[in-house]
């Protein structure tokens, strides 16, 4: 038996999860959570194979939780299930080591598909996460020896203004938690510590006018 662990803020969605799932015999659910944080404590109380997850979660989201759950349980397989295919998500998701990556408009079939491919060793991404990729590599920026993404440069232009991560949700029309992705991002890749020094970067690479 196959023990599985689903997550996700909206009921709705883990009613439609435990209705894919509990159709398959080899498939059983031992725990749900609505964050982050019941992910971690139910996989500390049951023996789990594979965790499935969203990325906006309350307390702990989707990436937060991945990245804990393989530093300390290494052997535990994550899918994530989202409706996010932006690249900057897909990014950070497989920097957190996440095994899979779907889009929750998809179809039962490809949920099972996924859980297998992962749970025979193997990483599936969905062929609109894959894409994403594509063209993303198509169409990166270059800074030097630094990549950004266009929707990294707009987020970069508005952190030079000096805007805070709600304002820059609001002008860009996007949640404050994808801000705060592509401000991990833009961290990460420009090497610096901190928002002063990204401030800094930003303008010294000409990034101090929002486009």
């Amino acid at each position: 038996m196959i023990n599985i662990v689903i997550a996700d803020d909206h009921e709705m969605i883990l009613e439609g999860l435990e209705s894919v799932i509990k159709n398959d015999d080899n498939l059983k659910i031992v725990g749900r959570g609505f964050n982050g944080k019941e992910v971690i404590s139910l996989v500390n109380t049951y023996p789990v194979d594979i965790v499935v997850l969203d990325i906006n979660m309350p307390i702990m989201d989707g990436i937060e939780t991945t990245k804990l759950l393989k530093e300390r349980n290494p052997n535990i397989k994550v899918l994530i299930l989202t409706m996010h295919d932006e690249i900057a998500f897909i990014r950070s998701i497989i920097q957190a080591r996440a095994n899979g990556y779907i889009l929750k408009n998809k179809g039962k079939e490809e949920l099972l598909i996924a859980i297998y491919r992962i749970l025979d060793g193997k990483d599936y991404f969905s062929d609109e996460v894959t894409q994403s990729i594509i063209a993303n590599l198509r169409s990166d920026h270059v800074v030097g020896d630094i990549r950004l993404t266009n929707r990294e440069k707009d987020v970069l232009y508005l952190i030079a203004e000096g805007l805070t991560t709600l304002e820059i949700s609001e002008k860009l029309n996007i949640a404050s938690t994808t801000v705060e992705t592509h401000r991990r991002n833009l961290l990460e890749k420009t090497g610096v510590k901190n928002s002063k020094a990204l401030i800094k970067f930003a303008i010294q690479n000409g990034y101090s006018k929002p486009l």
